[in-house]
């Protein structure tokens, strides 16, 4: 299953690898293993792999990397991530800046993506206004 997974080139297959490697879900338990398919997936714009591997590097202690992952992670709209810098930032390992920039990071995605929607909504109207007026 690994290489075949790995071969299709799916993030999503890599995204559950690293997730049943990192869990031990029916294979044994490997966290670095699991962090390598996270690293894979994540580099291919994979958000929950980024996170996961953030969260992964919290807990070994490598607390400007996971910063890192979690801020890319907030700018694509987690608002998971902007909680875990702020923890952080109060437990003091993480920096001001990194806290307001996972903070605005997360407010433009997530205004980005209320405009996105709201000109898919008008589009869609558009086209069902033209449509009725076509059958009148």
């Amino acid at each position: 299953m690994d290489r075949g997974c790995r071969e299709l080139g799916s993030i999503d297959a890599l995204y559950h690898l690293g997730n049943a490697h990192e869990r031990g879900k029916g294979i044994k338990e490997d966290g670095e293993k699991g962090a390598e398919f996270y690293a894979k997936a994540a580099m291919q714009g994979h958000a929950g792999s980024r996170y996961n591997l953030g969260c992964y590097e919290g807990v070994k202690g490598n607390h400007d990397r996971a910063a890192r992952h979690h801020l890319i992670t907030a700018k694509m709209g987690y608002e998971a991530s902007v909680q875990i810098i702020k923890k952080v930032f109060v437990r003091g390992d993480a920096t001001k800046e990194q806290y307001a920039e996972a903070l605005r990071g997360y407010q433009d995605s997530v205004e980005e993506m209320k405009s996105h929607d709201r000109d898919e909504v008008k589009a869609i109207l558009s086209r069902a206004k033209t449509s009725c007026l076509a059958r009148m």
